[in-house]
């Protein structure tokens, strides 16, 4: 039996905005391309793989849940799962492999090592994600209540991870075909564990976290519909990056707050890497700044009170091939003899996270 996990979910996206149109009426403008979004991402015209996405996810099994954690570090559903579900689930979601951002549990014995428990399934992702979130969430304004929009979300952690920290809603975008049915697969399970509990709200019930298959281009310029902006690990793709930092500023309330993590190198205002071919074997990464002239970036966009909360070195442990992701990894975009250095003679992978006000 097939379940209407997609289908559900998107009625609850369309929900969502037409009740903030009522209130904000740019969200009309979202409401009348929502179809067409949501329409080209199932597209086997587009995507050749999407038929097979949708199945995936829609033969998922139905199982007792008897809580989410979106607060742990590996989002957790505890659930309980006979070995024909396990072994069904399983199947299912290594369909939709590879597996870049979590790491995710379903069912299991709950807060055990991954892939040291056999009686659930330990998404191992590519990315160890919540490390990252352990370096942001620290220096982030208030969540709880407010309105987030999540760029380049991936399969979701992150966006998971905001509401669990009480935003009141979490709009995820990102183009990519199987990253959102990995979303959704994940909402399969989550089920409506992050709807709104407001005794009194009229949206009682509603999801809280959403997914919207477009780039940060698509959507309704200056639509200043959100409190707070992410965009993590995206400005390096954009060609044209003060391009890319004025639509997030665009789509930011006023003094709404942009949460920026991008790869940076060394150096003063003036410093800005262009790699020539490829960087650690990537050939979408355009600028890479150092964060002096990251902060400059920022400050000629438009933002203010700009200020660099982390730097870290990726390391081999942070991202790494598993067996959900069993492709290529940070480890082989080194130099074999140098890890401090991509196989191209360029400085190893470093990220910055920069906070700033609308």
């Amino acid at each position: 039996m097939l379940n209407d996990t997609i289908i559900n979910a998107e009625r609850e996206l369309y929900l969502t905005l037409l009740e903030l149109a009522q209130q904000q009426p740019i969200a009309y403008e979202w409401l009348k391309q929502l179809p067409t979004w949501l329409n080209a991402i199932k597209d086997k015209a587009n995507y050749a793989h999407a038929p097979a996405y949708q199945a995936s996810v829609a033969r998922l099994p139905t199982l007792t849940v008897n809580n989410v954690d979106l607060n742990s570090d590996t989002l957790t559903i505890d659930a309980s799962l006979n070995e024909s579900e396990r072994k069904q689930a399983m199947a299912l979601l290594k369909q939709l492999m590879p597996w870049r951002k979590g790491p995710f549990q379903i069912g299991g014995q709950i807060g055990s090592q991954i892939g040291n428990d056999e009686s659930g399934i330990k998404i191992d992702t590519e990315w160890h994600s919540d490390w990252k979130w352990q370096r942001v969430a620290p220096h982030l304004g208030e969540l709880k209540g407010r309105r987030v929009l999540d760029v380049g979300g991936g399969s979701g952690y992150h966006g998971w991870r905001m509401a669990g920290a009480g935003a009141d809603t979490v709009i995820i975008i990102d183009p990519s075909c199987l990253f959102y049915h990995q979303f959704m697969a994940i909402r399969h399970f989550v089920g409506a564990s992050d709807a709104h509990t407001y005794a009194h709200a009229k949206d009682r019930g509603r999801y809280r976290t959403h997914y919207i298959p477009v780039p940060l281009e698509a959507l309704p310029a200056h639509s200043q519909l959100f409190d707070t902006v992410f965009s993590m690990g995206v400005l390096y793709h954009r060609q044209s990056p003060f391009e890319h930092l004025q639509q997030l500023r665009g789509q930011l309330v006023k003094g709404g707050e942009l949460v920026l993590e991008t790869l940076v190198i060394e150096g003063d205002a003036n410093t800005v890497l262009v790699p020539h071919d490829r960087y650690a074997q990537m050939n979408n990464v355009y600028f890479l700044p150092s964060v002096a002239a990251l902060v400059g970036w920022l400050e000629k966009a438009g933002f203010s009170d700009v200020r660099c909360v982390d730097v870290a070195v990726t390391s081999t442990e942070e991202q790494r091939k598993t067996e959900w992701m069993t492709y290529h990894s940070l480890a082989d975009f080194l130099d074999p003899n140098d890890s401090t250095k991509t196989m191209e003679g360029y400085s190893a992978p470093m990220r910055a996270t920069l906070i700033a006000k609308r």
